[in-house]
């Protein structure tokens, strides 16, 4: 969409209100309004804002920043029945010269994906985000006691997904289904393939509006990895692949997988980098209570095609889907920054692909099962066990720095070291429960 085309459909649909969104390094939205009347100079110039208020953005010397508006990304927000509509336009932050900003996570998935598209390829994904409804924000209340597919009377958050699914559609978010996840009170939304950039916009608008239902029927959503303990955790499974043109480049007819050797170096380069990007993926300390065996969540570094305990599941081919040929990364979680997450996967496919990684064999027994040395016998991995192990892992990435930039890269690490600092000096109900009576 042009600027000119904007502006016209600005007028048409007699807008009041531009609420401008971007991320900050951790991947929490932020936003600031503006009359519809300055949204001709936004375009043009960009806003100003203070970076340094922004976390991972800017020292205090050098905070002014700017915010250039998308016009792509236009759309009204369904939530908001005012006599004015209000919409909403992602931004690029950039310098006040307009060189783009380093610190900005959209654009460092923009330039993983400019390095793809150096190579020929579109990298798609379809993320499959699952979440919790609970009666009261803080807590852990759960709505319902249902399953997996389950339906009436049991579930009752059906309306709530249906109600979701209306204004993820109103704002141009296509959606394939949505259910009861196995957890009580857990819920999944999957959207539709699209190109990484759109998709990621896509997940911070999707989290946006989950939120804004629940809090309309006095309920609260949370996309907090693992709520609740000793049952499953919430997950962001990630299908990906890479077209060249309209022509899927994993698809290749006369393999025994349908994989093409692009598909099988990309799986090898998620394989071999899967630990070094596993904290990017599962950014927070509750992302490893969820990364454990027992839960249905990923925990050792393999791939399969029907084996649900692998990391990577490649699904099945179905004659005439050619175009559905993809790759599943099953460790992210719903709470990361989509625009980081999406580039540290893009970039381990892609090294992969570049060094042309040998692809290890399937894996298809259930690895859960397996003892110890059986696991290290075949030279099956595990993710970190914790926060501390993942950034420890990160920090010596050269991959992960090429692809974050160091700016991004530096702020993650530490900010993250921080959050195990505060984390380890804290007395848990665990601790008081166990030790308080006896010692």
């Amino acid at each position: 969409m042009t600027r000119q085309m904007l502006l016209k459909t600005v007028k048409s649909k007699k807008v009041g209100f531009v609420r401008l969104w971007f991320t900050d390094v951790l991947g929490f939205l932020k936003s600031f309004d503006m009359p519809v009347e300055e949204l001709a100079g936004a375009l043009k110039d960009g806003m100003g804002f203070d970076g340094s208020s922004i976390e991972g953005f800017s020292r205090i010397e050098e905070s002014d920043m700017v915010v250039k508006p998308d016009p792509n990304t236009f759309q009204l927000l369904p939530w908001i029945e005012e006599d004015r509509p209000v919409a909403r336009m992602f931004c690029d932050v950039v310098e006040p010269g307009g060189k783009p900003f380093t610190g900005d996570p959209r654009y460092v998935l923009k330039r993983n994906l400019e390095e793809a598209k150096r190579m020929g390829f579109t990298f798609y994904v379809g993320p499959e985000l699952e979440y919790f409804y609970f009666r009261n924000k803080g807590g852990t209340q759960i709505l319902d006691r249902g399953g997996y597919f389950d339906l009436t009377p049991m579930d009752i958050g059906q309306d709530l997904r249906r109600q979701t699914v209306v204004m993820l559609e109103k704002m141009g978010i296509d959606v394939e289904y949505w259910h009861h996840e196995v957890a009580s009170s857990q819920h999944e939304i999957d959207l539709r393939y699209n190109d990484a950039l759109a998709m990621a916009d896509g997940v911070m608008t999707y989290r946006m509006i989950v939120k804004e239902v629940a809090m309309q029927n006095n309920l609260y959503a949370t996309f907090m990895p693992k709520p609740i303990y000793g049952i499953n955790g919430s997950g962001m499974h990630t299908h990906m692949s890479l077209f060249k043109g309209n022509r899927n480049a994993f698809f290749d007819p006369n393999d025994k997988y349908h994989l093409s050797k692009i598909a099988k170096y990309f799986i090898a380069g998620l394989l071999k980098h899967a630990r070094e990007i596993c904290s990017v993926c599962c950014q927070w300390v509750n992302s490893y209570k969820r990364l454990v065996p027992g839960h249905e969540a990923p925990v050792y570094v393999s791939w399969a095609q029907k084996n649900r305990s692998a990391l990577v599941r490649v699904p099945v081919y179905k004659p005439g889907k050619e175009k559905a040929t993809r790759v599943e990364l099953r460790n992210p979680d719903p709470a990361c920054n989509p625009y980081l997450a999406f580039a540290v996967m893009l970039a381990a496919g892609l090294e992969g692909i570049k060094r042309k990684y040998p692809l290890a064999k399937e894996v298809s027994s259930n690895i859960y099962e397996m003892t110890e040395n059986e696991r290290k016998n075949v030279g099956i991995e595990s993710l970190p066990d914790d926060l501390f192990e993942a950034i420890n892992i990160t920090e010596k990435s050269a991959l992960v720095r090429k692809a974050l930039g160091d700016k991004v890269f530096e702020f993650f690490i530490r900010n993250k070291k921080d959050e195990w600092s505060d984390y380890r000096k804290q007395i848990t109900k665990y601790e008081l429960d166990k030790y308080l009576p006896i010692l």
